[in-house]
């Protein structure tokens, strides 16, 4: 039976790697669909958490939008998200970053990698 649910879950994954992790600042390249238009919204900001496995996979952004932190949660094998741009390399020692929920200003910046640069 586990190895149907395999097969299934193998077809519906994504081709295309998305390298990116806890810590990064990203732009996720989201397609919105309003009637019959469609069109790709970005929202930008860091990633708190990557969790589940296989096509349940979903990572959660955080990002301050006049003053208010907004965290949104996008399934990692999704049709929807059609890119994610990795801004920023962060330098993260935890697999969620819950913490910065509770921090404003400065404080809730992620350190910055400088050991794995990005290649544009």
């Amino acid at each position: 039976m586990n190895s149907i649910i395999k097969e299934i879950e193998q077809e519906t994954l994504r081709k295309d790697k998305l390298d990116f992790n806890v810590g990064d600042s990203v732009k996720v390249h989201n397609l919105i669909r309003e009637g019959e238009k469609e069109r790709v919204q970005i929202y930008e900001g860091v990633v708190l958490k990557r969790q589940g496995g296989g096509n349940r996979e979903t990572f959660t952004v955080r990002k301050n939008s006049n003053g208010v932190g907004v965290e949104k949660t996008f399934p990692l094998h999704s049709p929807m998200v059609v890119k994610v741009e990795v801004v920023r390399k962060g330098k993260a020692r935890r697999a969620k970053l819950n913490y910065l929920r509770t921090r404003v200003g400065k404080a809730a910046k992620v350190k910055e990698d400088l050991n794995n640069t990005i290649e544009n």
